[in-house]
């Protein structure tokens, strides 16, 4: 099969979780790795800018549009690898294509009696995206599952394999974070063949299984608590729920470099008037709670931005969302007033964790 190109300039809005976003210039929908490599050597041929767009969960568009060739990754399945010849000390792996929903691929793993990654739960997009941003929740993070990657080096024109350690994982982000360097074709995870999950360690999941932090429960239990918290707070994607009409997380919890720690942590302190400010072990000093921060910077549920069309979701103050008739420009003017008002309050500078396109914050 060949990638197949669309006449119509479609909005970016039919392809996002915030439902923003104006054309494209042309677009492109690939069903398979040679057609994804195939479309995206053809644009640069042209000299063209390419935007890959797979679940549309972590974009903010601009309302002007992307004015270059959307390429849609539509390839999906996964494969089960008994046969690891990447680490003989674990007995499973699991190969996924990119284009692959990321929670559909986690039910079917979970229903297969596979663990490792069902504290993922919920999590919307496609599994090419997961190790750009080195995607978690509730105490983990795919940098611990995955073993390698497929990837089209552009600058190469080949494809190649990429192992877990070249890819640079830390919070929240990779080496192919910020880069349109690699196309990414499949992921390899490794699993648990027993079916149990991860080590259960962030509390609030703990106290909801009844088990103590590091315990492992079977993998079926994990997911259905981590589905119901998701959904608790909005984050489980729903078309008739607008607090689900978002990027999931707009912010990332902030970390704090060693030789600033003390001091921020006494402005903090200070300002809110408690004596304990919730923080985290991060490398390199401290990571805050961003949810934290914003509540107590003055941003309560369901602060509203211009004219009401956008608002903190009703249900977690860390989700921006498009109450139906919002425009990117509406949901970067309240994204700003958040980020300027926790900057003022307390000296944190929150960073988005979607990535902008054609846009800025």
């Amino acid at each position: 099969m060949n990638p197949v190109e669309t006449p119509a300039r479609p909005r970016l809005a039919e392809y996002t979780t915030l439902r923003l976003g104006g054309p494209a210039r042309r677009f492109v929908q690939a069903t398979s790795s040679d057609d994804l490599v195939a479309a995206v050597r053809e644009a640069d041929d042209a000299g063209e800018r390419v935007l890959l767009l797979g679940g549309g969960s972590n974009l903010v568009v601009a309302d002007e549009g992307f004015a270059g060739t959307l390429i849609q990754v539509a390839t999906t399945g996964w494969t089960r690898d008994g046969d690891n010849h990447y680490d003989r000390d674990h007995s499973d792996t699991v190969e996924v294509a990119a284009g692959q929903e990321w929670d559909a691929f986690v039910a079917e793993l979970v229903a297969a009696g596979l663990g490792g990654l069902e504290c993922l739960s919920g999590i919307p997009g496609s599994v090419g995206a997961t190790p750009i941003q080195n995607v978690g929740a509730y105490g983990c993070e795919v940098a611990e599952s995955i073993v390698s990657l497929e990837l089209y080096d552009r600058a190469a024109r080949e494809v190649r394999t990429v192992k877990a350690d070249e890819l640079g994982f830390a919070y929240r982000t990779s080496v192919l974070k910020g880069t349109d360097a690699g196309v990414v074709l499949s992921v390899r995870f490794r699993v648990d063949p027993a079916g149990e999950s991860a080590p259960i360690r962030y509390a609030e999941l703990a106290r909801t299984l009844g088990v103590e932090i590091g315990a492992k429960v079977p993998a079926a239990s994990a997911r259905e608590a981590v589905l119901g918290l998701r959904r608790g707070k909005g984050m489980v994607l729903d078309p008739a729920d607008h607090d689900t009409w978002s990027a999931g997380s707009f912010f990332t919890n902030p970390i704090l470099p060693s030789a600033d720690v003390e001091a921020t942590l006494a402005r903090i302190s200070a300002v809110v008037g408690a004596a304990a400010v919730p923080q985290y072990p991060a490398d390199g000093g401290v990571k805050l709670s961003a949810a934290w921060l914003i509540e107590r910077a003055g941003f309560a549920k369901g602060h509203p931005g211009p004219g009401g069309r956008v608002s903190l979701s009703t249900k977690h103050t860390l989700a921006l969302t498009n109450r139906g008739t919002a425009t990117t420009t509406d949901l970067l003017s309240l994204a700003r007033e958040v980020r300027d008002g926790v900057q003022a309050r307390f000296g944190v500078t929150l960073h988005p964790e979607p990535l902008l396109i054609a846009c800025v914050l």
